[in-house]
């Protein structure tokens, strides 16, 4: 009797320790957002990409881009000064509803990366700087079904920067507010 106990035992162990087929989202956003909290950029326009990865639990990683034409004030088609910034980060969400059809997903995102700023000015050579930045935030994936959603965005961005003396700008640091359209 108990070798036939020891045998469910032991199958029932590798049963629940079996692996299964592993579930993830691939979710691509472009986006487009609002940058404020910062004079100069208060009100001006970026936009840009966000690629997330999530495992088939709440934790996964994403890569944001993103571009702010004008961030220093000039009215220009795409300005004499923006500001990019290329961002690695860690993303934790819970999917509430699944991860397929509708759903929705808030979570909170911080990493690392680069912040890069260039300006010019008439009598000035240009400047740019390469930053290490942080950022932090949070947000919500709305989807409508198994490949189409939304995606709400605010997170904050911080950068130190020395040789941007021209605009007297000693740091970069802005909120962002974005929205896009999601495809999982």
């Amino acid at each position: 009797m108990t070798t036939k106990r020891l045998a469910i035992l032991i199958v029932g162990a590798l049963l629940v320790l079996a692996p299964t087929r592993a579930r993830a989202d691939g979710l691509f956003t472009p986006w487009v957002g609002v940058n404020f909290a910062n004079e100069p950029a208060d009100g001006r326009t970026s936009f840009g990409i966000t690629v997330t990865g999530m495992g088939a639990g709440v934790i996964g990683g994403e890569f944001d881009f993103g571009y702010s034409p004008n961030f220093f004030g000039d009215e220009n088609v795409f300005g004499s000064n923006n500001v990019l910034t290329a961002v690695g980060n860690i993303v934790i969400g819970i999917p509430l509803g699944g991860s397929k059809g509708f759903g929705f997903r808030p979570y909170g995102t911080a990493g690392v990366g680069l912040i890069r700023a260039k300006g010019e000015e008439i009598f000035a050579p240009d400047v740019s700087s390469n930053e290490f930045g942080i950022n932090a935030g949070g947000g919500a994936f709305l989807f409508f079904g198994d490949h189409v959603g939304m995606r709400g965005d605010l997170r904050y961005f911080r950068a130190g920067f020395d040789d941007l003396n021209v605009f007297n700008i000693d740091k970069v640091d802005f909120w962002r507010a974005s929205i896009g359209v999601t495809f999982r």
